[in-house]
């Protein structure tokens, strides 16, 4: 037993960490191939403000480069971040925050993307299972098909649009909740009942958004599972023996449909890190979706790189998570 875990074990880290390397040359070779080059653009704009002269800004061009590492050829470069990243564990400096590091600004905003979306992926995954199991069981009733299919269009439609629905809505249009920021500006960021409440407040919004359509995709999913799992030969049997059907949902249903789902589950808390750019955007969240987009407008390279990388390192965690826990909780997995 101990030998097909050990291989099991070898292989996955193996094709963990090629995939991690492949992940980050495509990363660095696409934001690198991107036309243009953001120091002399940010040159230029103090030029055009400031009057700087021409050696200066030849300068400065030259300083800012070798700075952020983008002097030399590609192969150069590339061998440099190599050795930054991985060695040192130094992303460079940020450009959009000159001369803070790119690493402090990312975990910097990790927290508030983590406390929002690691939130609302857990509230979304509990209410969608259990709506999807009453759905599931309950599926000929009149009203289950209607949350079916209304479940079904919801969880087609993007988070952004949700977003902004609910920011005209309950922002503008009411005058409910606030629409930008992570909290109220006369509030002081400290652990306190206050400040707390008014992150709570403003969070309410973009995460309501975002469980919206995650709570429909899990409801279908897990809908489709328990109906799968109605039309199985042991569940005729349980009937047949007399089985309560409270009984049968409980310890037959319910425990064949939790096991694929707790999987979905830790997926999905993988794609945490990412956030929904575009929700965090449109509220002005201070996460690491807002700090993406607003390195993408400056080409910030250091930045850019160091959010793909930490994850895409955060999904291939959990995979590799997945992978080596499951045979504990699944008799049919082994490590083979």
């Amino acid at each position: 037993m101990r030998r097909p875990f050990w291989r099991f074990l070898v292989r996955r880290l193996l094709g963990y960490l090629l995939s991690v390397f492949t992940a980050f040359t495509v990363t660095f070779l696409f934001f690198h191939l991107i036309p243009g080059n953001p120091i002399e653009a940010y040159i230029t704009r103090l030029q055009e403000s400031y009057g700087y002269s021409a050696p200066a800004s030849a300068q400065l061009i030259t300083y800012y480069e070798k700075t952020f590492g983008i002097t030399g050829s590609l192969p150069h470069q590339y061998l440099l971040y190599l050795k930054n990243v991985f060695l040192h564990g130094n992303l460079g400096v940020s450009f959009i925050s000159f001369p803070t590091p790119a690493a402090t600004l990312i975990w910097k905003a990790m927290p508030w993307t983590i406390g929002l979306f690691g939130t609302a992926a857990l509230l979304a995954w509990l209410l969608g299972l259990a709506a999807g199991i009453v759905v599931g069981w309950f599926r000929q009733a009149r009203a289950s098909q209607w949350v079916a299919v209304t479940a079904l269009g919801l969880s087609q439609i993007p988070y952004y649009l949700v977003a902004l629905a609910f920011v005209y809505l309950f922002a503008f249009h009411f005058g409910w909740l606030p629409a930008r920021n992570a909290y109220s500006a006369a509030v002081s960021p400290a652990l306190s009942f206050t400040f707390l409440l008014s992150v709570a407040r403003h969070a309410l919004l973009p995460a309501v958004s975002l469980v919206l359509v995650s709570l429909c995709g899990w409801l279908i999913s897990t809908r489709a599972l328990v109906v799968s799992i109605l039309g199985e030969d042991y569940l005729l049997y349980a009937e047949a023996k007399g089985l309560k059907p409270g009984r049968i949902l409980n310890r037959y249903v319910l425990r064949n449909t939790l096991l694929p789902q707790v999987t979905g589950l830790a997926i999905s808390l993988g794609f945490v890190v990412n956030g929904a750019y575009l929700v965090e955007y449109i509220f002005n969240w201070p996460g690491i979706g807002y700090l993406f987009v607003q390195a993408l407008g400056q080409l910030d390279y250091n930045v850019l790189e160091g959010v793909v990388l930490i994850s895409i390192i955060a999904v291939l965690t959990a995979n590799l998570l997945i992978d080596l826990c499951l045979p504990l909780f699944d008799s049919r997995v082994q490590y083979e």
